[in-house]
């Protein structure tokens, strides 16, 4: 009996989705345009976007060179908007505002097409080009004039773009220190300070160059270290000069008085040298458990 009463009810729940189904088909196959472009908005009011985009879509032909041009196209938008399609609310919201420049609805329809934009911008790992073509439309948008109530949040858009923009350049350069190519990855992570000095990883990209021309120094033949220890001393005191209280101050400050060393510079003992290094050991464990715990807590 239970499972006559759970099959009769699924039945019945199939056969409701195929008669809405079929109602909405019709619908959207009728040349009744005014009861179209109205059910499209009680298909919006009810949160069913993708719907009220496809009647709004069907309208929107008929609906040109009339009162109601405006209205659709901006639904329209809104309704793929809402539903996610953002790839199709940016190029009609596009559209709209070059149509409807002075619409009571652009500067709304100006927003979502650069938010549509920002939605599809990629992973920093990944191609930047739509970061790159977001950027230059929000900056766009704030430097039209127009007095907007979304500046706040295209700024918050603006700062993480950016970021994403930071962290590829400087991972890009940091790779060839992973690759264990430290004279490629100094020359490259000096380049990414050169094309933009504000980088926000500028500390550690200063700290890896620092590694890069100490390890670089160490694996050189003999008649060659002593200038490449140099370009590692220069490389740190630029470092500590702008981060004198860096996490990785330690770390360098054991690995400069080795260089100094090396150089016959050095004016400490070997125990002042040895406690230097226990130190900086302790020091590292420490700021690699903190990384660690920084990195769970962002997953």
């Amino acid at each position: 009996m239970k499972n006559s009463i759970l099959y009769l009810t699924i039945a019945l729940a199939a056969v409701s989705a195929v008669s809405c189904k079929s109602q909405f088909t019709k619908l959207l196959a009728s040349y009744d345009e005014n009861l179209k472009y109205q059910k499209a908005f009680e298909y919006f009011d009810a949160e069913k976007y993708a719907k009220a985009a496809q009647l709004f879509e069907s309208v929107s032909i008929s609906s040109g060179g009339t009162a109601r041009e405006d209205t659709v196209l901006y639904y329209w938008g809104l309704s793929n908007y809402k539903s996610n399609d953002f790839v199709t609310a940016e190029t009609n919201f596009s559209n709209f505002v070059t149509m409807f420049p002075s619409s009571p609805f652009v500067d709304e329809a100006a927003f979502y097409r650069i938010d549509c934009m920002y939605k599809a911008t990629l992973r920093y790992e990944l191609d930047q080009k739509p970061t790159h073509a977001a950027l230059e439309a929000i900056n766009e948008y704030l430097v039209s004039g127009r007095e907007s109530a979304y500046r706040e949040e295209c700024e918050k858009m603006i700062t993480d773009l950016n970021g994403r923009l930071d962290r590829k350049a400087y991972e890009s350069a940091k790779l060839y220190y992973k690759m264990e190519d430290y004279l490629a990855a100094r020359t490259a992570l000096k380049n990414v300070l050169k094309d933009n000095s504000d980088n926000i990883y500028r500390e550690d990209i200063l700290y890896y160059t620092c590694m890069s021309s100490y390890k670089f120094s160490k694996m050189s033949i003999s008649e060659k270290q002593k200038d490449r220890y140099m370009e590692f001393v220069d490389d740190y005191l630029n470092f500590i000069g702008e981060f004198p209280e860096s996490i990785y101050r330690k770390e360098i400050d054991a690995m400069y008085h080795k260089s100094l060393k090396e150089l016959g510079r050095y004016s400490g003992t070997e125990d002042d040298l040895e406690k230097k290094e226990k130190d900086f050991e302790r020091e590292r464990k420490i700021l690699l458990r903190n990384q660690e715990a920084a990195a769970e807590k962002k997953k």
